[in-house]
């Protein structure tokens, strides 16, 4: 479904997508909707979410730079509905940290949004110690503390 809004920038650098009420009717029952967003020639998977009474859906700088938009620019929008599994690619030396079977289930168990936002946050460590610090905390986030012996 393609229509045509603004970029619109919430705070100093956040920016969204407003989805008009007629296209989020349009993808079906539910106020969350998975995504597949096309602007110009780039493509990328997102959701479209309620925020403050409408709904929008999140675009990062990232994403912006590959689009080439800007927030307050006019943009057309192409949206459908993404069927495909959302599955993370856990880096090698953080899929070895979750040999512990617990680990695993509990990383697993995760939505597709958390279990991204720990490997982001692992491959987004530019020194090997920082990475190994991160792998450690989110395995104590996903284990319970053993019983004080």
């Amino acid at each position: 479904m393609k229509f045509t809004t603004v970029l619109e920038l919430g705070g100093k650098t956040a920016t969204g997508i407003p989805v008009p009420e007629y296209v989020v009717a349009a993808l079906g029952a539910g106020k969350r909707h998975p995504v597949v967003v096309t602007i110009g020639s780039h493509s990328y998977r997102s959701s479209v979410a309620p925020y403050r009474g409408a709904y929008l859906i999140a675009m990062s700088a990232e994403n912006r730079a590959l689009a080439g938009v800007a927030a307050g620019d006019e943009i057309e929008v192409d949206l459908r509905l993404d069927t495909e599994p959302r599955e993370v690619e856990v880096p090698a030396d953080f899929a070895a940290a979750l040999a512990n079977e617990d680990a695993r289930a509990a990383f697993d168990a995760l939505s597709y949004s958390n279990q991204r936002r720990h490997v982001l946050a692992i491959e987004g460590a530019k020194a090997a110690e920082t990475r190994e610090r991160r792998i450690l905390a989110v395995l104590a986030e996903l284990l319970p503390p053993s019983p004080a012996e």
